[in-house]
């Protein structure tokens, strides 16, 4: 009978211990897991961003294309985990040379959280970046390219 009652004393913090340390343990698991997942999909929506750029800075920079307009409706998911999120890039020179590639580098920001991710993008001399913001559930999620008669190559998210 002795025995059983040591069993107790021993197994029953143990039991109780397990109790509250597996639950915080998964939910722990579980945070950094969904934000790794979060992490990621915002990583691969900026780097989409970067390329649907540069597409349209390389359309544009032809010889054989007249000044204009060029937008596009990138394919990217409105909402990251029931979260929207918001774009802004800076557009800076890699060199000091007047005809040194600029360096456009998107920086991706998951509302109510503090999830980030960039992307940069090399493109050449003849670009120019309007200050504006991406908002990934609004009807305005587009980018704009225009052309100008000097061949400068003006960028910006919106319309």
């Amino acid at each position: 009978m002795a025995h059983v009652t040591i069993e107790y004393v021993i197994m029953l913090p143990l039991l109780v211990l397990q109790i509250f340390l597996f639950p915080l343990t998964a939910s722990w698991l579980m945070n950094i897991w969904v934000n790794s997942r979060d992490s990621l999909a915002l990583k691969d929506c900026a780097s989409h961003l970067g390329s649907t750029m540069l597409q349209l800075y390389s359309t544009l920079s032809h010889a054989t294309v007249s000044a204009g307009t060029a937008t596009y409706t990138p394919d990217l998911p409105p909402f990251i985990e029931n979260h929207p999120y918001t774009g802004t890039a800076n557009l800076s020179s890699s060199g000091t040379e007047p005809n040194a590639s600029k360096i456009l580098t998107i920086t991706l920001t998951l509302s109510t959280t503090q999830i980030a991710a960039d992307a940069t993008v090399t493109l050449g001399p003849n670009v120019a970046w309007q200050d504006s913001t991406f908002i990934s559930n609004s009807t305005d999620a587009i980018v704009t390219a225009q052309k100008l008669t000097d061949g400068t190559i003006s960028l910006k998210f919106g319309g």
